[in-house]
């Protein structure tokens, strides 16, 4: 593929979250991935996370554009190696179920939690993630 072509969706990127109390989100969150955020200003802070090195910003709430009542807005399913293990994790810290581990076939489990900030936070077993981790790495 020529890189130089315009082509959409090429890759994750950012997923910003949004929190009303950012320090409290910044502490959860470095306690849920055992590392601290990288960069910090007022209003954001940002991790760096998993194999790729995505960019996970949480974005204080008064920046926030409306929203429905309740957790909306779509749902990134971050590639996890042990779902239940995952997922038992977040619920211990605070985070409450959205969708309960869901077998969707051939290897591919999906489940989702709503953060302590109301944010919807999905965990997957992914076999093509793996596929294309081991053919870009080699692990």
């Amino acid at each position: 593929m020529n890189r130089k072509e315009n082509h959409m969706l090429r890759g994750f990127a950012t997923v910003s979250y949004f929190a009303a109390d950012l320090e409290a989100a910044r502490k959860w969150y470095s306690e849920l991935l055992g590392i601290d955020a990288y960069f910090q200003m007022p209003g954001y802070v940002e991790f760096r996370v998993g194999d790729y090195q995505h960019e996970l910003g949480i974005i204080d709430a008064s920046y926030a554009p409306p929203v429905p009542d309740g957790p909306a807005g779509e749902i990134i399913q971050w590639h996890v190696d042990d779902l239940p293990g995952s997922f038992k994790k977040l619920l211990s810290m605070g985070a409450t179920e959205y969708q309960p581990p869901t077998d969707r076939s051939e290897g591919f489990v999906t489940a989702s939690v709503v953060d302590p900030f109301g944010n919807i936070l999905g965990i997957m077993c992914n076999p093509h993630y793996l596929e294309v981790l081991k053919k870009v790495s080699g692990k």
